[in-house]
């Protein structure tokens, strides 16, 4: 497959209709929900109509989702989202999701060099930002090594079960 963005290691590549399974598991998967902001499941319908909907044309649904694979053998490893693009003042949120298995060899960083180039290069976008709980450390520091800065801390911003958790804002200017 003849993949746009892509280094050694890695490619992000558009959502496909193959990805229903995979997205389902992910999707579903009730310890992800506490930094996805999910509430209740996805029904593989639901999942389906996404998929056949999804144009991954940024200006149009204000996102853009790419799946993360292994260069080599395609494996999803997870999923690399500018969500809440706002074109007048050329910023997006970013959304990074890697699996559980593949976490600690440096595939989040390296997904974070290809879309940032991506967003520099091909949407021209002038900063990224990110929320993160404060206790997600190990997330706060790959985005604080990369180069994010903290920019804010907002106070009982996400719930899980019965309490509150404060988040930082990270920001990015590129």
């Amino acid at each position: 497959m003849n993949q746009l963005i892509k280094n050694e290691t890695i490619a992000l590549r558009a959502l496909e209709p193959t990805d229903l399974d995979i997205l389902y598991k992910w999707e579903n998967d009730t310890a992800l929900w506490v930094v996805s902001d999910t509430v209740a499941p996805y029904s593989r319908a639901a999942l389906w109509q996404y998929l056949e909907g999804y144009t991954g044309d940024i200006y149009a649904q204000r996102q853009l989702r790419l799946m993360i694979t292994l260069t080599d053998d395609e494996t999803p490893v997870g999923t690399i989202d500018f969500l809440n693009f706002d074109p007048f003042n050329n910023r997006a949120e970013l959304g990074l999701f890697i699996v559980e298995k593949y976490r600690g060899k440096g595939m989040g960083r390296q997904a974070l060099d290809l879309l940032t180039a991506y967003a520099r290069e091909h949407i021209g976008l002038r900063q990224l930002y990110v929320y993160i709980a404060l206790d997600n450390e190990v997330c706060l520091n790959l985005f604080e090594d990369y180069g994010y800065r903290r920019v804010g801390i907002i106070n009982s911003w996400v719930k899980r079960g019965h309490n509150y958790y404060d988040v930082a804002l990270l920001q990015m200017i590129l």
